[in-house]
């Protein structure tokens, strides 16, 4: 059976979790997080290189102030805590989105990540942080018409591969499998880009209840899939 080498999800259902509790929703996004340390520890032994997960997205600023705040707070322990372990057990952290406009420690703090993992290769763990795909489309179209403008590419040069390498993602793999969690059946502006061909795993489990069994799931069902990238299955050839 196939194993995808990179697998990208969308972590939903942490606030539903929570409520179904009756607990507040940070409470979720706790849980999540120790959702998210049993996947990033799972990967590897699955056979998965590369594993994007979608921690906030460039719309999530408009929530209540409050869960803004508390989820900034997660954030950097997360990375105060877990960075040192994932170091050790060689996993390259990389942060994709914009980050203009991000507090300084913040900055600071996914600066540190990449720059401390920077060597490693266990696993590649891809954080979207104020992420959004359409954002991520039109800065890179944007990077790519000021070098146009100012002469260093032509225009008529540019090309699907170069467009590709002015996204955030650049130098990485698409993900050959993408996966969400509680059910909802949306790709909610992530890796527009990226995902063109990727096959999609819907799970109803919210994110707090994911862990390797889960992906394990995910992992077979693409596994039953046939991927043909717009082409002809071989046995339809001679039809």
């Amino acid at each position: 059976m196939a194993t995808p080498a990179h697998v990208a999800i969308i972590m939903d259902g942490n606030g539903r979790w929570a409520k179904a509790r009756g607990l507040p929703r940070l409470a979720g996004h706790r849980a999540g997080v120790e959702a998210l340390r049993k996947t990033v520890r799972a990967a590897p032994g699955l056979g998965i290189s590369h594993l994007t997960v979608y921690a906030f997205s460039s719309e999530n600023w408009s929530r209540p102030k409050s869960e803004v705040s508390d989820l900034m707070g997660l954030l950097k322990l997360f990375i105060r805590r877990d960075l040192a372990d994932l170091h050790q057990s060689g996993v390259r952290v990389r942060v994709i989105g914009d980050r203009d406009g991000l507090q300084p420690d913040i900055r600071a703090l996914l600066e540190e990540a990449e720059s401390l993992t920077a060597r490693n290769g266990a696993l590649n763990l891809i954080i979207a942080f104020n992420y959004g795909g359409r954002d991520e489309i039109v800065r890179a179209a944007r990077k790519l018409a000021e070098a146009a403008a100012a002469g260093t590419i032509a225009a008529d040069a540019i090309t699907a591969d170069s467009f590709a390498g002015a996204l955030d993602t650049a130098g990485l793999p698409d993900p050959e499998l993408v996966i969400r969690t509680s059910g909802e059946l949306r790709l909610s502006n992530f890796l527009l880009w990226q995902a063109a061909y990727s096959e999609l795993v819907f799970l109803p489990c919210y994110w707090p209840d994911f862990g390797p069994e889960q992906l394990a799931e995910a992992l077979h069902a693409f596994g039953r899939r046939e991927r043909r990238f717009g082409g002809l299955a071989p046995q339809d050839i001679a039809l």
